[in-house]
């Protein structure tokens, strides 16, 4: 990584200023990841500029070139999927050349890029220790409490004690503002949830979707649990936020198996 950085010094790009990142975890060497920002596409305005969305309003022709220049960094097909805020688990490798509509995808055949598309929402990456299944969940408040985690947990099919999960950038605590709908539903069934909300009036609070997230993966049995930094809605620069701007693009989270 450092080299890296240096070739980007070298050019004159800012490498914090990059248009991905990859995940820092302890995943085998089989198993790959890539995570965009909106920096380092062709779209303009509101989705400037890698804007991945095709369901947001941005011209068609700019999402297909940001779509190849992601596809252009990944050697297996990118499987998209039209995303509901549901629970629904697809296998990525029976739905190349579609966009099923599901939160979650698994694959463990090394022929497809599990992906998955947030402006705020958290995205889940999640590997098993000996690199044969691979798996991406979508997390917003919705699909988090209605156990989208558990299902692909589940999809994967191996002891939840092997799996490793990667947390996204997402929306902060110090943005993520919600109703008591949402504290209820955690509250409910989530001991200790209540940490995970700071109060303020009306029955608002600032709720943690990253330590929700944590939680969440605590009570499926899955503790090996990395990333869960930044914040989509403050960082402008980096990353696209629908809470801040309502119209704007997407960013995607790609993990993919390498087959020896």
């Amino acid at each position: 990584m450092h080299s890296h950085n240096n070739l980007q010094q070298a050019i004159g790009l800012n490498p914090s200023r990059e248009m991905f990142y990859r995940a820092d975890w302890d995943a085998p060497s089989t198993v790959h990841t890539l995570l965009t920002t909106r920096i380092g596409g062709v779209s303009t305005g509101a989705y400037a500029s890698l804007n991945l969305g095709l369901h947001v309003g941005d011209d068609a022709a700019h999402v297909a070139e940001n779509r190849r220049r992601v596809q252009e960094l990944v050697p297996v097909p990118l499987v998209y999927l039209n995303q509901v805020h549901g629970t629904e688990v697809i296998d990525a490798a029976n739905a190349l050349h579609q966009t099923p509509t599901a939160d979650a995808a698994v694959e463990r055949a090394g022929k497809a890029a599990c992906v998955i598309m947030t402006a705020d929402c958290l995205p889940v990456l999640l590997c098993d220790a000996r690199g044969t299944v691979v798996a991406a969940a979508h997390c917003g408040w919705r699909s988090l409490a209605g156990g989208i985690l558990h299902r692909t947990i589940a999809a994967m099919q191996c002891p939840p004690q092997e799996i490793s999960a990667f947390l996204g950038t997402a929306i902060s605590p110090d943005a993520f503002e919600v109703g008591q709908d949402v504290y209820d539903v955690f509250t409910g069934s989530l001991p200790t949830a209540a940490d995970c909300f700071a109060p303020l009036t009306d029955g608002k609070y600032l709720a943690d979707i990253y330590a929700l997230a944590r939680l969440t993966l605590q009570q499926a049995d899955v503790t090996r649990v990395f990333g869960g930094e930044g914040c989509t809605v403050l960082e402008r620069e980096r990353f696209f936020s629908y809470r801040r701007d309502h119209t704007t693009g997407r960013m995607a989270a790609v993990i993919w198996l390498e087959k020896p």
